[in-house]
């Protein structure tokens, strides 16, 4: 039996199909300028903007940033952080392998050489015993970074455990801490050091690293304790304890990522200090001793000779500027960068 044909459909005035084209008809204008040619004037507007823009949008959508990565994102391009963190790896390499750039032996000395201003292979002169003071302010570098590094470290370290715990769990444990760190406050650096170390005998860093440490911790404790106080009011720290999570999770996965930048901020800072307060020490003659080889030491060696020798304070003075100057400039960079609200 033949099929039967489709009903014919009646046209309209000037042959619009008022119940539209059949299917797989193809779509033409009609020429006369109607609601027809309207309509797919625009659609083929709409359809080349499609695909000029491609299916995901006007553009390709940036990733969002975590604080740390926009933190990153800022310090590359920040001249400051460049020429400081240059400056700091460079002072880092010298200290670790002073010989790169210091052929001689800084406790080898020539008296009949005392006081001698520069000379070849001697740009910095020499010191009061005959040494090569270019070779000492090289070598120096590697006792006060030493100092620096690990008094950071140590303070960074027991004041962030100290403050955080205090902060997370409050109640006497928190009061305590408070009272404790507001009686190391009260103690005089500069006298505390003078009565703790004179009666350390050893010649080697580390009663001086301990010293800072015992005495910086409270400052890096108070700034751990606020920072983690306000990061576990946050609604994810809440939200985490309502599903059940331990103190423990909600301490290492929730609460310490997001209180840890004002630490890192002020121990960075705190690096240079530590440096300059060796260096007072050591000028003090309570700090490192010979043989080790300080800058704080040659400065307390050259103070007395100012006027007949000034290149012997000049160049160690000089050294110990720039490297506290670098961390503190470092220091800025990483708080600008991680507080949005300095931007």
């Amino acid at each position: 039996m033949p099929e039967p044909e489709p009903p014919e459909r009646a046209e309209g005035p000037g042959g619009y199909d008022p119940v539209g084209p059949r299917r797989h008809e193809a779509v033409s204008p009609t020429g006369q300028g109607g609601p027809m040619d309207l309509a797919l004037e625009e659609a083929e507007s709409v359809e080349g903007i499609e695909k000029s823009a491609g299916p995901t949008g006007p553009g390709p959508r940036e990733k969002a940033r975590s604080l740390w990565s926009d933190a990153w994102h800022q310090l590359r391009r920040n001249p400051v952080f460049i020429v400081s963190s240059l400056m700091i790896l460079f002072l880092v390499i010298i200290s670790i392998w002073p010989q790169l750039i210091a052929s001689g032996d800084p406790l080898q000395c020539d008296l009949s050489k005392s006081q001698q201003g520069s000379s070849p292979g001697h740009p910095f002169g020499y010191d009061t015993q005959g040494c090569d003071v270019y070779t000492r302010t090289v070598y120096g570098a590697r006792a006060s970074i030493t100092v620096g590094v690990c008094a950071t470290l140590g303070a960074a370290l027991l004041g962030s455990a100290l403050g955080g715990l205090a902060g997370f769990f409050g109640g006497w444990g928190d009061a305590l801490l408070s009272r404790v760190a507001d009686i190391f406050f009260g103690i005089p650096v500069v006298l505390g050091g003078l009565v703790f170390l004179s009666v350390v005998t050893s010649t080697t860093v580390w009663p001086v690293v301990g010293f800072i440490v015992l005495l910086g911790w409270p400052q890096i404790a108070r700034i751990a304790r606020g920072s983690v106080i306000t990061a576990k009011q946050n609604d994810y720290v809440q939200a985490a304890r309502a599903l059940g999570a331990g103190n423990g999770r909600m301490m290492l996965r929730h609460v310490a990522p997001n209180a840890v930048a004002p630490v890192i901020v002020v121990a960075t800072i705190a690096l240079g200090t530590y440096i300059a307060l060796e260096a007072t020490l050591s000028f003090l003659g309570v700090g490192l001793r010979p043989p080790t080889v300080s800058w704080g030491i040659d400065i307390s060696n050259a103070a007395s000779q100012i006027r007949n020798a000034p290149h012997m304070l000049l160049w160690p003075a000089g050294a110990l500027s720039l490297t506290v100057l670098a961390f503190i400039m470092l220091g800025d960079a990483v708080r600008d960068a991680l507080d949005p609200k300095l931007r």
